[in-house]
């Protein structure tokens, strides 16, 4: 597959772009999509939730009223699930939910996140390049001139760029990356892809 190159200012160099066929051409693999967004939302979690159960709870161990006879249901402690203020009865309790996937499970639903991006007509290809400084002004008329701006967008390059990133940075739906952390959520996550033309060498290896 090929795309053209622009360059910041939205313009075609007249340039193309070589995507290959193993990456951006591939089976879309829905199920390991799944898997794959599943386990990088699992691996998002704290697991700090915790509730307090029945032994947990500030309040006095004494039986309110005796077993039998009273004419009433049998009760505990004040501390019991049922009476307000009691302890939660198999509350949460502080976890890890992160879990193993196989590598080449993960190969196949990044591939199929971006096979998915280029069919949709997603993917944007630039020339590499850099702003002098910070300014967001300068990247929302980035976005403009390829004709992107109002969509969710993820800037894919080699590199960090710092006056890049802290241009993106308050711009809502902005993200962006380095082509090594690229991942099959921040790719569905956004409906505009755009790759620098160094971030290829490394994406178009995935």
């Amino acid at each position: 597959m090929e795309l053209a190159i622009y360059n910041k200012e939205g313009k075609d160099t007249g340039r193309k772009a070589v995507l290959s066929d193993e990456v951006f051409a591939v089976d879309a693999n829905e199920h390991a999509v799944y898997l794959d967004v599943k386990q990088y939302l699992a691996n998002q979690r704290q697991g700090t939730h915790k509730s307090k159960e029945r032994s947990e709870v500030s309040g006095s161990t004494r039986k309110l009223h005796k077993q039998k006879g009273g004419g009433g249901s049998r009760i505990g402690d004040i501390n019991s699930p049922v009476l307000v203020g009691g302890g939660r009865v198999f509350g949460p309790r502080p976890r890890d939910y992160r879990f193993k996937l196989n590598q080449k499970v993960k190969q196949l639903a990044r591939r199929s996140a971006l096979t998915v991006a280029a069919q949709q007509g997603n993917i944007v290809v630039v020339e590499n390049f850099e702003f002098e400084a910070p300014k967001t002004k300068e990247f929302v008329n980035f976005t403009k001139n390829l004709k992107v701006d109002g969509k969710k967008v993820l800037l894919v390059s080699a590199s960090e760029n710092k006056n890049v990133y802290l241009s993106a940075r308050n711009v809502p739906g902005a993200d962006t990356m380095r082509a090594c952390d690229i991942n099959t959520y921040a790719v569905l996550n956004h409906n505009a892809i755009i790759l620098t033309e160094d971030s290829l060498d490394f994406i178009n290896k995935l």
